[in-house]
């Protein structure tokens, strides 16, 4: 599988919003939508503040495959389901990812955290 280089995980951590578009049935991209995403040790975490009913969310559905941009970086990457089953702490770290890195937000924080939103945690995968 794929990894992040150390550069590449660190320049998407470190915006505070990145763009996100997924691939539609027919391979287009759909349109850019911003986002947050948090790094969790060599993983990249993103949810949908507004659950699973998201647009941009429920557009991963499909192929599991789109496209991010941050920092002047644009990446091929597959949308993973969190497996929380084999992972019970997951969400936990993830939530605590965003605590830190969102400090300053607590409304949307709040939201991001909450239960429909945790719904929707996704590890991003770099193509190769």
């Amino acid at each position: 599988m794929p990894t992040w280089s150390n550069d590449e995980l660190n320049r998407v951590a470190g915006t505070e919003e990145m763009q996100v578009a997924p691939l539609r049935q027919d391979g287009s991209l759909s349109s850019w939508r911003t986002i947050w995403v948090v790094r969790d040790g060599d993983g990249l975490y993103v949810r949908s503040v507004n659950g699973p009913t998201s647009q941009w969310y429920r557009g991963t559905r499909d192929r599991h495959e789109g496209r991010i941009r941050a920092d002047g970086m644009e990446k091929d990457v597959t949308f993973v389901d969190a497996d929380t089953d084999a992972h019970p702490t997951l969400n936990e770290q993830v939530d605590a990812a965003y605590r830190t890195k969102y400090a300053d937000y607590a409304a949307p924080l709040e939201a991001i955290n909450g239960p429909q939103a945790r719904t929707t945690t996704m590890r991003l995968v770099p193509h190769a």
